[in-house]
């Protein structure tokens, strides 16, 4: 069932998230500062206009709306805020767009406007896309942010459908502690295919468009959620590889988006097990076919626990993962199966 959500019930979703990344204890506060931590959020109010303002409640209405929005949005989405006040006639409000607010003064000195300053900002930030979506099933539930009005509209029902389908099983599967609650986020501006963080998966509308049967990106990405290694817990070789191993074992359609685990090639010894993604998911299949079932489960479970080291490999095996991927380049003889779907 996909319902519409309102902008306040879309704020409140992410408002205890944001708050606490921008309010931080008296404690932590004195901390240095995490290498490459997120900035935080800030905003600067540019006020040349005879209307005085309350800046703290300003900063009140701010905290509690533009974070929530800028998490939904996309990490890319700019975290210092310029604040203008402006003298203008007409019926013109208030206008916010990532990084800029403009307010008009003869609105904003109005008593009824500013107490619902933080409201109004919520639903003006909104209009910054062109969908909001929330869709619940069982104890599972999708907000879909579609900041595309030229999206395919049937690219977006597979797109939800194949979260319903694989994401309930990769979680009780593999990680039951993550999040039922996740965001999709569709949009122009990302160059990339698509990539996961926190409990956002965002989608570039132009490579949707393009390659409309490629829906198994969810099962790839969603794999990325329930990992939830963070920081140091292991090389980006070894994520990248059991997320497509994940994705060819349990996608929807593999078949439908010509997705395949390559061949090995000679050109895939310069770089072995480190070439990532597809030519490691199929030498992680071929572990799991010729030497141990359920060896790379193990090793999800040995990166999520933070225990995972190169010997990890030889406690599962009782080999290195160089003489694994010696045999296997001895031998890369497998027996695949990829998963289709009935099209129109």
């Amino acid at each position: 069932m996909i319902n519409k959500i309102s902008s306040i019930a879309l704020f409140a979703l992410f408002s205890t998230a944001a708050i606490a990344q921008i309010s931080p204890t008296p404690a932590a506060a004195q901390q240095p500062q995490r290498r490459n931590a997120p900035r935080p959020y800030a905003i600067t109010i540019d006020n040349k206009t005879k209307v005085s303002l309350d800046t703290a409640k300003v900063n009140a209405a701010f905290r509690a709306a533009y974070p929530a929005f800028a998490i939904a949005d996309g990490y890319r989405t700019k975290r210092e805020v310029n604040m203008r006040v402006i003298d203008t006639a007409g019926k013109f409000t208030l206008k916010a767009v990532p990084g800029e607010i403009i307010v008009n003064s003869k609105w904003i000195k109005k008593k009824k406007n500013f107490d619902n300053f933080q409201a109004s900002l919520q639903e003006a930030l909104h209009k910054n896309w062109s969908s909001v979506d929330t869709i619940k099933k069982d104890d599972y539930q999708l907000v879909f942010i579609n900041k595309n009005s030229a999206f395919n509209p049937v690219i977006q029902k597979e797109l939800i459908e194949t979260y319903f389908k694989v994401f309930p099983t990769l979680v009780s599967t593999f990680n039951d502690k993550t999040t039922h609650q996740v965001i999709f986020v569709t949009d122009t501006a990302y160059k990339g295919v698509a990539e996961a963080s926190g409990n956002r998966i965002l989608f570039s509308t132009n490579y949707m468009n393009a390659h409309p049967t490629d829906i198994d990106i969810v099962t790839h990405e969603g794999m990325h959620l329930v990992q939830g290694y963070g920081y140091g817990s292991g090389p980006v070789w070894l994520t990248e590889g059991i997320a497509d191993f994940i994705r060819y074992r349990y996608g929807v359609d593999n078949i439908g988006s010509k997705w395949k685990l390559p061949d090995l090639t000679e050109k895939h010894n310069e770089k072995k097990y480190e070439n990532s993604y597809r030519i490691t998911a199929r030498f992680f299949e071929w572990i799991d076919q010729k030497i141990k079932p359920g060896v790379i489960i193990d090793i999800d479970k040995e990166l999520r626990n933070k225990t995972y080291t190169q010997n990890t490999w030889v406690k599962l095996t009782g080999k290195t993962i160089d003489e694994l991927w010696a045999e296997y380049a001895k031998n890369p003889e497998l027996t695949l199966k990829y998963s289709g779907k009935e099209r129109a």
